[in-house]
Order: structure tokens, then sequence, then C-alpha cells
């Protein structure tokens, strides 16, 4: 897994010219520390740390009813702004996240960076980066673990 987040870091930093202008989101709870770790090492190789914010977007689902949500305090005009999550599914989560970032401002442009793409998507959306494409069937689960047993594991429908 680390290799990977390695890759992805390199990859960022190869498609975008002006690193300086890259804001990174995660998405709250699992693509955070994915963020975090991405900048590290952006931070490690380019010697430029890229600011890294939550992302909630409870708010901003189809399929929740909301009424409080951690709403950022941030202008994103003019940003290139990077969502980052562990996990692609049905792009719905993404889908929310879009509007999350629209709502702060007016980006030059948005690009998406998982570590894990599982397919079954809802919505036309697909990911800039992507660690791993892994084929599952929609009843199995995806757990992406970054503290002492890090790795990622697929549950299946009675494991969970």
């Amino acid at each position: 897994m680390i290799r990977t987040i390695r890759r992805i870091s390199h990859e960022i930093i190869e498609r975008n010219n002006d690193l300086s202008n890259l804001v990174f989101l995660g998405i709250m709870r699992k693509g955070v520390p994915l963020a975090i770790i991405i900048g590290e090492n952006i931070e490690k190789f380019e010697n430029l740390k890229i600011p890294v914010y939550e992302l909630d977007i409870t708010g901003y689902r189809d399929d929740l009813d909301v009424n409080e949500f951690k709403n950022l305090d941030l202008d994103l005009t003019g940003k290139n702004v990077i969502i980052i999550d562990d996990v692609l599914f049905t792009g719905r989560t993404v889908r929310a996240s879009m509007d999350a970032v629209i709502d702060l401002g007016r980006p030059d442009k948005i690009q998406l960076a998982v570590l894990i793409d599982r397919g079954h998507r809802e919505l036309p959306i697909r990911a800039d980066y992507v660690g791993s494409n892994i084929p599952t069937s929609s009843s199995e689960k995806v757990i992406v673990n970054f503290n002492e047993n890090q790795g990622v594991y697929i549950l299946n429908e009675e494991e969970k």
C-alpha cells in the first residue's frame, strides 16, 4: 500500500505543473489520512507543503437527511483541487464532494485520486489517479486500514 500511495504522489507531481496552486481535500473519514500521506510524500519529494483539508460531504449526500455538518471556510477560486478518497464505488460520494467544492468557489480544475476503484458506478465518474482497480461484487465491502494492520480488505456479505 505504501508503494502504491508513493506512485499516486509521483503521478500528481508529474501531471500538475504548478504544485503551489494545489489544494488537497480528503473526504471524511478515510480520504483524510490518504490525503495527509500523499501531502507528506509530495513535501518529501518536492520540498513543498500542499494544504490538506477535511471535506465533510454529509450535507451534500442525496441519500441522507442531515441538518448539520462541518462546512469549510475556504475559497477555492482559481485553485487546482484534488479530491482524495480511499474507495471509489458508485460515484455518489464524489458527486457530493464536487457539489461541496463548487460551493467553496470556482476552482480552475478538479481532479480525483482514489486508492481503490472497485467499479459498480451509478454515475459517469472516473478517477484521475487510481492506486488499484479491484473488481468486487456489489455485495462485498472494501475496507482500507491505515493503522496497525495496514492494507485493503474485502469482506463478503456474511463477514460484514
